[in-house]
């Protein structure tokens, strides 16, 4: 594996990969990484002749009050898990290098960036757009990964790559668990253990609404009022919001049919955490 700093030198690998018709897959992260981000590299090497992942804590997609200074960072620990997944490129890029220059142009994926997280976290996602849209055209051609875990996200970036007609295939990977069902995500490490135990109550919350629809119902509204009950039920646990929606759209439907997805977002403690999980309905 080969650590590269410079957007000039990605593209020359990519390039050549191009030039050899050969497939490249990217996983495009924050660092801090974990056995989610080693399911998406693994599934990328399965799926291609060369694979880069990056690691950049981009700065837009932060507001004001968050964790941007905190965000945990490993670099060490990073390139031994990237290299044991089977990365040919890990690609870090300096801040200066990305933004040489006050950015004048961002990325808004209107509608979609306004729902849920976009609305909890002004501005959010159109830092998320905008970052991944470079990334895009840095590495060029590809099949991208993303984790499911944040599923607004990538529905996000599916529609930015439709909208913009980018050469980019999105794949989208089931979440990864820890064994009691917590999604795993850089962020658990804020978790004390007190808090640790407590988390997992968004999983129960989604496997309770998941259930109320297997046994039959229909109503979105009756759905969110049990997961929100659920989730309050924990007395660690500050909830930011729960849905029921329309997996593409991500907006509540009168009736829940076709494929659907249930959302959850609280605080445990200071530390905000997100899981989301769906299902296809037939009838």
């Amino acid at each position: 594996m080969r650590l590269i700093s410079s957007i000039e030198a990605v593209r020359r690998e990519t390039l050549l990969m191009a030039l050899e018709h050969k497939q490249v897959g990217f996983v495009p992260t924050m660092g801090s990484l974990h056995d989610g981000h080693g399911s998406l590299i693994e599934r990328a090497v399965k799926d291609n002749h060369f694979v880069i992942a990056s690691i950049f804590v981009n700065p837009l997609q932060f507001g004001d009050g968050e964790d941007l200074d905190s965000y945990p960072r490993s670099i060490e620990k990073d390139k031994q898990i990237a290299e044991k997944a089977g990365v040919d490129v890990l690609f870090v890029p300096e801040v200066e290098a990305m933004y040489p220059s006050e950015i004048a142009t961002k990325v808004v994926v209107s509608k979609l960036s306004q729902l849920w997280e976009g609305a909890s976290r002004e501005g959010h996602f159109d830092g998320v757009a905008t970052v991944v849209t470079k990334l895009f055209a840095i590495v060029g051609p590809c099949t991208a990964y993303f984790g499911e875990k944040d599923f607004q996200q990538l529905q996000i970036i599916r529609q930015m790559v439709v909208d913009l007609n980018l050469p980019v295939e999105v794949v989208g990977a089931p979440t990864v668990r820890e064994a009691d069902g917590l999604a795993m995500s850089s962020r658990n490490v804020y978790l004390s253990p007190e808090e640790r135990l407590a988390a997992p109550i968004l999983r129960v919350a989604l496997d309770e609404g998941l259930n109320l629809v297997r046994r039959g119902e229909r109503d979105a509204l009756v759905v969110m009022a049990l997961m929100k009950k659920i989730v309050e039920s924990e007395p660690l646990a500050v909830l930011d919001y729960v849905a029921a929606v329309n997996a593409k759209s991500l907006e509540i439907p009168e009736i829940l049919h076709a494929e659907i997805r249930l959302l959850a977002a609280a605080y445990i403690g200071k530390t905000r955490l997100l899981d989301n999980d769906g299902l296809t309905l037939t009838e």
